[in-house]
């Protein structure tokens, strides 16, 4: 599909974290909001306690609503009418259009092309009522910025792969077995 028909972006957020996954698509269908679901949200993280989205029918649904159940993932709709009831999102949606809306002013090119940068930035900025980047609270480390890839910092100068590794197994065995 050519960028230019990408019109809608299905948007996702940790209301703890304040992480933000988004997808550009062309129509926001019930079958391409089940699969932003399952690809960019349950696959990658796992499975949310709940969903709240709004009332469009790409979210009631029944290929959406079964997906749902059957994961145990309670889903929550707030009335299309009023959209601010969900104002976490309504922000977000805001701040990653300014974010696009400025990147295109400034680099020029697709909004699709421009998306990763814009959620990057995003990410790696921190949020009012954390004070802390969604990347932080994610990965409980700050992101280290290309700016920063030539300059020392305790995280870069300080980083060995082998205790890393020892840790990621340690991590993973602690892990409990589905």
């Amino acid at each position: 599909m050519a960028a230019g028909q990408r019109k809608f972006l299905i948007v996702g957020i940790d209301y703890f974290t304040k992480w933000v996954e988004a997808v550009p698509l062309a129509k926001i269908t019930e079958e391409n909001a089940t699969e932003f679901l399952r690809q960019g949200i349950v696959c990658r993280f796992g499975i949310p306690e709940v969903v709240v989205t709004d009332n469009g029918t790409q979210f009631t649904g029944k290929r959406f609503t079964k997906y749902c159940r059957d994961l145990r993932i309670k889903l929550v709709h707030t009335s299309v009418a009023h959209p601010q009831a969900n104002g976490q999102v309504e922000v977000t949606n805001r701040t990653l259009l300014h974010g696009l809306k400025t990147r295109l002013e400034d680099v020029g090119g697709s909004w699709t092309e421009e998306l990763p940068s814009v959620l990057w930035s995003y990410r790696t900025t921190a949020r009012e009522p954390t004070r802390e980047t969604p990347f932080n609270l994610f990965f409980g480390a700050e992101a280290v910025v290309p700016v920063e890839m030539g300059m020392p910092s305790l995280q870069i100068e300080c980083f060995d792969p082998a205790t890393n590794e020892r840790r990621l197994r340690k991590s993973l065995d602690l892990l409990s077995e589905v």
